[in-house]
């Protein structure tokens, strides 16, 4: 059985410092993006926030009742709709109360079953299906959106993962039209996320099967780490990034089109890219610093964020720690803003790790300081790669 159903399978029956100011951000250049150097968690926008749609089988995905011996065929609007958001990067899953194998194997031959990440079929409650595909894929469930046609399930759904966005499938064209449905850029990476989560879950799976220490496995990948100064190409991915990424966010701020890319041509600010490859693919760009460095003896991190989907291969510090050693290397000090969310803890954690502390706080904005005095080495596990 292929590792990425596995799990459909598996689940079926028989979880002290001084208060001081938030430095401000510095005024964005002149131009269009003047006047905000990006929005602040609570104004996230609402497009582009599903990441994934959740679908039930019966009467649903398809017509007819698998059980009960139906010739069951695939509604061709809800197919489209399923492959309209895949090629806009929105991913799909499946939650069906069903015998799993049934409903696997059908799957399989109706032709879409590569559609689908760990798709959950079993007798459990869908909240907890759609709990497990959350922890798999490593979202948010505010992330999610789930279709079904019985009320009951919707409701259920509802009441036990508010967060998540609900749709009966006699509304599906009307809801998935929504802004939250429909990205604002689609980039080369959208049209392949699934294909990079899906070497995301076989690199999991090789991880849980691996006999060995942590450190041997990651060195098994053979990780290639490359950063780069932002060029006018990588900045619809950047803004993606900034609405995209939760976990791994330090300040939780959105950036737009133009003022990433009136920040990437002003000479005082410094917008890196970073990416990831491995033996088993790539993992496209996944992570985005902004530096200020207005002030030539303090360097500000403004932004750092990284995605979720590397969250597991020990890369999470490597950006960071190039920051440091620009800033050291210019003879300058780095402080770093951070804004306290209950998504970015990891973040926090990141930071601390890299030996940066707390010298000022403001609600929860604070204000870290970085010690330059004692870098960390580069990691063993990945070869780095300065571009110009």
């Amino acid at each position: 059985m292929s590792p990425l159903r596995d799990s459909a399978v598996a689940t079926a029956p028989g979880p002290p410092s001084a208060p001081a100011a938030f430095e401000p951000a510095p005024p964005a250049p002149s131009g269009p993006a003047a006047g905000s150097l990006g929005q602040p968690p609570t104004g996230k926008p609402r497009q582009g926030r599903i990441k994934c749609v959740v679908w039930d089988l019966d009467n649903t995905l398809w017509n007819g009742t698998l059980l009960e011996g139906d010739q069951v065929t695939l509604r061709p609007g809800v197919l489209a709709q399923i492959r309209r958001l895949d090629r806009m990067g929105v991913l799909h899953s499946v939650a069906s109360r069903n015998d799993p194998r049934a409903a696997l194997a059908k799957l399989d031959e109706l032709g879409v079953a590569d559609l689908f990440l760990c798709p959950q079929a079993n007798w459990n409650a869908k909240s907890d299906s759609i709990r497990h595909i959350a922890k798999t894929l490593n979202l948010g469930l505010d992330a999610f959106a789930f279709v079904d046609d019985q009320p009951f399930e919707l409701a259920e759904v509802a009441h036990m993962l508010p967060e998540v966005t609900c749709v009966d499938v006699t509304d599906v064209d009307e809801a998935l039209a929504r802004p939250e449905f429909v990205p604002r850029f689609v980039t080369d990476e959208s049209a392949r996320r699934r294909e990079m989560y899906q070497g995301q879950l076989v690199r999991d799976e090789l991880a849980r099967e691996f006999v060995g220490t942590d450190d041997e496995f990651l060195a098994g990948l053979e990780m290639v780490f490359t950063i780069a100064p932002a060029r006018q190409v990588d900045l619809q991915r950047a803004e993606e990034l900034t609405v995209r990424t939760n976990q791994l966010n330090a300040t939780g701020r959105t950036y737009s089109y133009d003022e990433l890319d009136e920040l990437r041509q002003d000479p005082e600010h410094l917008l890196l890219v970073a990416s990831l490859t491995d033996r088993f693919g790539s993992y496209g760009k996944i992570g985005l610093a902004l530096v200020d460095r207005r002030d030539p003896a303090l360097w500000r991190l403004r932004m750092l964020l990284m995605s979720c989907r590397v969250m597991s291969r020990g890369v999470g510090m490597v950006l960071l720690n190039h920051v440091m050693r620009l800033a050291a290397d210019a003879g300058a000090a780095l402080h770093a803003d951070f804004v306290e969310t209950d998504r970015n803890r990891m973040m926090r954690i990141t930071y601390a790790f890299s030996g940066f502390t707390e010298v000022s706080r403001d609600g929860q904005r604070i204000v870290l300081a970085a010690d330059l005095a004692n870098l960390q080495e580069p990691s063993p596990h990945v070869r780095l790669e300065i571009l110009p």
